[in-house]
């Protein structure tokens, strides 16, 4: 089960398609951080997601938001997918230990061996503020995100 609203962040460290670590604490005091999980890279669903939130990047990555997105893939299949789509925000690898940051969250499937779509609002206080999770095939709304974010 997801975690809800007014829950404060599990706070993680993962590294980038880049290979730099990132932590979420890092954006604490700093930045809004959109946490957007989905199940693979080079997939339909997801490529259109991530596609549709680079053609409104700076929405989500600005001086008061920071994009962060996880997904259970290599860093190195990672970096290919955000070059081969020019995903121009941190795309993190819960790859190993498989999933670990995923389950924190709730959205790890455990039969599929995959995260399903959740996507977190989390204030720069480091509280969850906004929330949905959807299944493998749905796609989520952006829209959401924006309105969420600007009741922060």
């Amino acid at each position: 089960m997801a975690i809800e609203a007014g829950t404060e962040a599990p706070d993680f460290e993962l590294r980038d398609n880049h290979g730099a670590t990132v932590r979420l604490s890092d954006f604490r005091g700093a930045k809004n951080v959109v946490l957007l999980f989905y199940p693979f890279a080079f997939t339909g669903v997801c490529t259109g997601e991530l596609c549709a939130l680079r053609d409104e990047l700076p929405r989500f990555v600005n001086d008061d938001v920071q994009l962060l997105a996880v997904s259970n893939d290599s860093i190195h299949t990672l970096r290919v997918f955000a070059e081969q789509e020019g995903l121009d925000f941190p795309l993190l690898s819960d790859f190993w230990p498989h999933g670990n940051i995923s389950r924190a969250y709730g959205v790890f499937d455990e039969d599929k061996g995959c995260a399903v779509r959740g996507t977190f609002i989390i204030d720069k206080a480091g509280v969850v503020r906004w929330t949905v999770v959807n299944g493998l095939p749905d796609a989520r709304d952006l829209n959401e995100y924006v309105k969420a974010l600007d009741t922060l």
